[in-house]
């Protein structure tokens, strides 16, 4: 594995923690976003329920709340020594795990790649989606409500 994609993690985490540490809480408040917006409402539940250590390292498994985790952390004054021994310790877990458990599959089941490789394609294809669609949504609604309303 390489080191370049621990230390992206690590640098990433780090960056979104110095921006919370410094933006506050304007930052959550200025998000339309509904996925976001949820996520960070996830974030702080995890922060509030176990602590910041533990959350720290726990949000690296859950989509959205590993991004938006950071600048709560930071937000939330987390202490900078706390935060950074987790994402020390949860970084490279988060990188390595999944690439031994690509490594566990392919060598448990025979010819994995013909049924991964189509599976991969597809995910590819689809993975564009939901942001064009976060796109064209404030567009309709814009017309929605610029268009005159009929009358008979």
């Amino acid at each position: 594995m390489p080191a370049s994609a621990v230390a992206g993690a690590l640098l990433g985490a780090q960056t979104g923690y110095l921006i919370g540490r410094r933006a506050g809480r304007a930052l959550p408040a200025r998000t339309r976003n509904r996925y976001l917006a949820e996520g960070m409402a996830r974030a702080e539940d995890l922060l509030a329920r176990y602590g910041h250590g533990k959350a720290v390292a726990l949000a690296r498994l859950i989509p959205v709340v590993r991004t938006v985790l950071n600048p709560l952390a930071g937000i939330a004054q987390t202490p900078p020594g706390t935060f950074t021994l987790r994402q020390v310790t949860g970084g490279p877990l988060w990188r390595v795990g999944p690439v031994l458990g690509g490594y566990a599959l392919g060598a448990s089941i025979p010819n994995v790649d013909q049924y991964l490789l189509p599976l991969v394609g597809v995910i590819v294809a689809v993975s564009p989606l939901p942001p064009a669609l976060e796109l064209v949504r404030p567009r309709r609604r814009a017309r929605t409500v610029a268009a005159p309303s009929p009358r008979n």
